[in-house]
């Protein structure tokens, strides 16, 4: 499948390149350089609501968007990583924005002669989009930091979502969740209220300290809040209110919060949120690769984009859940990134498996696939490719429930393998 927005930035910025150590070069001046120079359309958006965090970003703000949407308002989003096309990344009142109108978007901001990665370039481009197309909101979920991320230009949003913090990206944003949480909160800004999922305590007292430091108004899971399943429903709840709803369509008890979360702050900044939004989008709401189910294949085959410990400790207890209700042996199929820590990320999915089969990723720095079940220990194999992968799982076991996890990028492959699509 040809990506003629990632052929484009490589054209116009030169091929991408990894993150840097931690210390070395960041900045937002390049970023704020050539907004000026394109008249600075960030300051003209509708209002933004800036989402930062380690895992739950992507489902948060796919929950955002349904519900601004549920409740009868133009959306604008942009959203990381993609697993098909770069363009998955910026949504325009709704609608995924189409090659040929973001490449113009990115030539506009190449033009400024500002030189930056291919993620400013196009933070950058769906600012320049947002301010030209009409919408009443913006969904806007940062790379992998916050402080020196290139969303964190955006100097008055309408509200901060800081979902849970773990360890993640350690090259880029140091290796202790302090350290980590420092980044997170630095999309923190004067005045604008923050809600803030359950933390661990060393990230919840960075995000206080930065949050008492600037004057922003905090909202706590726990403390002022809280988001819990009850009779088979979602139950939300704040100081002013009390939200009796369905539970969301994607699986697992981490959507619970991560549905919680958007749904106190949308109805923090938008008071007249009703429940019969929030029913319409929890039903309606889609994150790809977020246990999601394939449903074009003979066997039972889930794809999930978990890819740290927080979020394998997440993914577990999902299957725990449907194994709970459905009984079948569990085979895992694990491909990761470099810099990720496999241990760490196995540990809690190898005990419920039968077998753990490693696979590298096409176009992608990955972890081989021998040190992958070195790591997973004695049930481990390797494969050559995800589709040999399936292939050997299919055959260890018929009734086999297969889950394919361990990235974004493997997700993405698995998408295109089994001819799925985005949206």
């Amino acid at each position: 499948m040809s990506d003629a927005v990632a052929q484009r930035l490589n054209a116009l910025f030169g091929e991408e390149f990894a993150p840097l150590p931690v210390g070395e070069n960041f900045s937002l001046a390049p970023m704020r350089a050539a907004l000026a120079a394109l008249g600075d359309p960030q300051n003209t958006i509708a209002p933004v609501l800036h989402v930062a965090g380690t895992n739950g970003k992507g489902s948060t703000c796919a929950f955002l968007r349904a519900l601004g949407e549920a409740a009868g308002l133009r959306v604008h989003a942009f959203t990381k990583p993609h697993l098909l096309l770069t363009r998955e990344r910026v949504r325009l009142a709704g609608a995924l924005v189409s090659d040929a109108r973001f490449i113009a978007a990115i030539e506009r901001v190449a033009a400024t002669g500002v030189a930056l990665r291919h993620f400013e370039a196009q933070v950058a481009a769906a600012f320049v989009l947002f301010a030209e197309t009409p919408a009443d909101l913006v969904v806007l979920e940062t790379g992998m930091g916050g402080l020196l991320d290139a969303t964190n230009v955006i100097e008055a949003p309408a509200l901060c979502v800081i979902t849970p913090i773990d360890l993640d990206h350690v090259g880029a944003l140091g290796d202790d969740l302090a350290a980590i949480a420092r980044h997170k909160a630095g999309i923190l800004k004067a005045g604008a209220p923050a809600i803030v999922a359950r933390q661990e305590r060393i990230a919840a007292d960075v995000i206080a300290a930065r949050a008492e430091e600037i004057g922003a108004p905090l909202l706590l899971h726990g403390r002022d809040w809280d988001a819990y399943a009850q009779g088979g429903r979602l139950v939300v709840q704040t100081e002013t209110r009390l939200f009796d709803l369905p539970k969301p369509a994607m699986h697992g008890a981490h959507q619970i919060d991560n549905a919680g979360l958007a749904i106190v702050a949308m109805a923090h900044w938008r008071p007249a949120l009703t429940e019969e939004a929030c029913a319409h989008a929890l039903a309606a709401v889609q994150a790809p690769a977020r246990l999601a189910r394939v449903a074009t294949v003979e066997r039972e085959v889930w794809i999930d984009g978990a890819h740290n410990a927080h979020g394998a400790r997440a993914l577990a207890q999902a299957l725990g859940e449907l194994n709970a209700r459905a009984p079948r042996p569990l085979i895992l199929i694990v491909g990761m990134r470099d810099r990720k820590d496999p241990a760490a990320f196995l540990a809690p999915l190898t005990p419920g498996a039968e077998a753990i089969i490693a696979t590298p990723i096409t176009d992608a720095a990955c972890i081989a696939p021998t040190d992958l079940s070195a790591a997973a220990g004695a049930r481990a194999e390797e494969a050559a490719s995800l589709a040999e992968a399936l292939a050997r799982a299919r055959a260890l076991n018929t009734e086999a429930r297969i889950v394919i996890c361990g990235s974004l990028a493997l997700a993405g492959e698995a998408y295109r393998l089994f001819g799925l699509s985005v949206d």
